[in-house]
């Protein structure tokens, strides 16, 4: 695991479009469009875009925003974003690492909770998640803008 660099982000953005919900969303064939959000997620000391490598390939990665905050007494909490891995290394444990090592860093970082989202229709991400002990406690809700 390493922070990402400018360099990855094709490979982020190819992992991101790897599903029948990134299809529609993303655009791997334009990976310039994404770099004025890489800059500003690498300026925020509370953004870890983080990447996993293996045999010097990029196979793995998630976003990892620590959030201060009033409630729960002042507490901080986490949230995870975009965890992708490819699909060539899906089902060797590389899933588990990346959620365990956000928790890990969350935890270095003071957080109290540690949450994440995952679309409705992601039964099979619902069960990963519940395995590594994640509760669906909340009703999530968007409003595109």
């Amino acid at each position: 695991m390493r922070r990402a660099t400018a360099d990855d982000v094709p490979a982020l953005v190819s992992m991101l479009a790897d599903d029948h919900l990134g299809s529609r969303r993303e655009s791997p064939e334009a990976p310039e469009a994404y770099r004025p959000a890489f800059d500003r997620i690498d300026a925020d000391s509370n953004q870890h875009l983080m990447v996993a490598e293996r045999d010097g390939r990029t196979v793995g990665t998630l976003q990892l925003t620590v959030i201060p905050g009033l409630s729960r007494r002042g507490a901080t909490r986490a949230l995870i974003e975009a965890v992708r891995v490819h699909a060539e290394s899906r089902g060797s444990g590389l899933g588990s690492q990346l959620i365990e090592w956000a928790i890990a860093e969350a935890r270095r970082q003071g957080c109290v909770l540690i949450q994440l989202t995952s679309d409705a229709t992601r039964i099979e991400a619902h069960r990963f998640y519940e395995r590594l002990g994640f509760e669906a406690s909340h009703l999530g809700f968007k409003m595109q803008l």
